[in-house]
């Protein structure tokens, strides 16, 4: 269930900053209906809360040369929370690692990877990841194209399950 400490006015500039995190105080203030200054003091508040965690520009990396996408899954030889955790550790390192997520069922972890190139892929993954202490498995996938890539949650699920609950 949502966390009943956020309000409707909470939600809706949450809505607003995923949609666009480059508005400013004046514009997301009057999109929500309340004036600058209380609304910024709630957007800092939430960002103390860790409801916002950044701001970020959405950058396209086929532009910037990185036309190779690939998902790992990866097993390792062992699931101890400290070789998990390690792993982890070893995945934040990583540059062509964009993302990493622990997984349940027969894949330990997923890793959303990014290369300027297939041998710069296949470089990485012989020589660090199938390399790296605990990997006894890796399979890829690379990535034809993309169909949807939205961020954050679906604010109207939330707001439907909010007046249900009411």
């Amino acid at each position: 269930m949502p966390n009943p400490r956020l309000d409707d006015i909470d939600r809706r500039i949450l809505a607003e900053l995923q949609a666009d995190g480059r508005m400013t105080n004046v514009e997301l203030a009057r999109r929500v209906g309340i004036s600058a200054p209380p609304c910024l003091r709630r957007v800092r508040t939430l960002e103390e809360q860790g409801y916002i965690r950044g701001y970020h520009a959405d950058v396209d990396p086929r532009e910037l040369g990185f036309e190779v996408q690939v998902f790992a899954m990866v097993g390792l030889q062992s699931q101890a929370e400290a070789d998990l955790s390690a792993f982890e550790t070893r995945c934040r390192n990583w540059p062509l690692v964009r993302e990493c997520h622990m997984l349940n069922g027969e894949v330990d972890f997923i890793l959303k990877c990014v290369a300027p190139d297939l041998s710069t892929f296949q470089r990485f993954l012989t020589g660090e990841l199938t390399a790296a202490d605990n990997v006894a498995s890796v399979k890829t996938s690379l990535v034809i194209r993309g169909a949807k890539d939205e961020p954050g949650v679906p604010f109207d699920i939330l707001e439907e399950r909010l007046s249900k609950s009411a």
